[in-house]
């Protein structure tokens, strides 16, 4: 698991936990190692460049949306191999789509075309209101067959609060989430940085 408390251990009444048990089987975080560790590391730095910021972050998705497709259904298949032998492997069992939450989820599109060539991918933004800060679509466009696909819908992001975790597994508590690490603090500069209006 890679999360860490910035509070030198103390906790609070307020605070939600930071072990991914706590919110149930359906948030995976990627095993922390030492290479995950230092893209978060750069990814939060203030000091890194904006050229090492989207290399590092480019990196960093790939890791999270191959890990990603390792959650979807898959089925046997054989295939005949090109000396004629029976290869007894594994193909999807639908075809995949994605969908991302424009702005910063749309950083994450190219990571999943390099890994699924020819994939759909839908749109949606969501605002939240000035005053309330309750959240609404305000746009969404969907691949035609999304309503076929509900039962292997991954949530899959590079950061999660604790606070969003929270809410999702407690809204949406069949959907599988899939994060780099469980933290109090968000990196609210990623979108800014990696395109460049920072």
């Amino acid at each position: 698991m890679c999360s860490a408390n910035e509070n030198n251990g103390a906790t609070s009444p307020t605070v939600l936990s930071e072990n991914p048990s706590d919110y149930g089987s359906n948030l995976k975080i990627l095993d922390c190692n030492d290479q995950i560790k230092e893209l978060q590391t750069i990814i939060r730095d203030k000091n890194t460049t904006r050229s090492d910021f989207k290399f590092y972050a480019d990196r960093l998705i790939r890791l999270v949306i191959e890990e990603s497709l390792n959650q979807l259904p898959y089925s046997d298949c054989s295939v005949i191999t090109p000396t004629g032998a029976i290869y007894d492997g594994l193909r999807y069992r639908s075809g995949n789509c994605g969908v991302s939450i424009i702005r910063s989820g749309e950083a994450m599109e190219q990571g999943l075309r390099d890994c699924c060539r020819s994939i759909r991918i839908g749109k949606i933004l969501v605002e939240s209101d000035a005053e309330t800060h309750v959240a609404k679509v305000v746009y969404a466009r969907f691949p035609d067959d999304i309503a076929r696909r509900q039962n292997s819908i991954i949530l899959s992001n590079l950061f999660c609060t604790p606070i969003a975790a929270r809410m999702v597994v407690t809204a949406f508590p069949d959907l599988k989430i899939l994060t780099s690490e469980l933290h109090p603090i968000a990196p609210n500069h990623f979108g800014q940085k990696y395109f460049g209006t920072d």
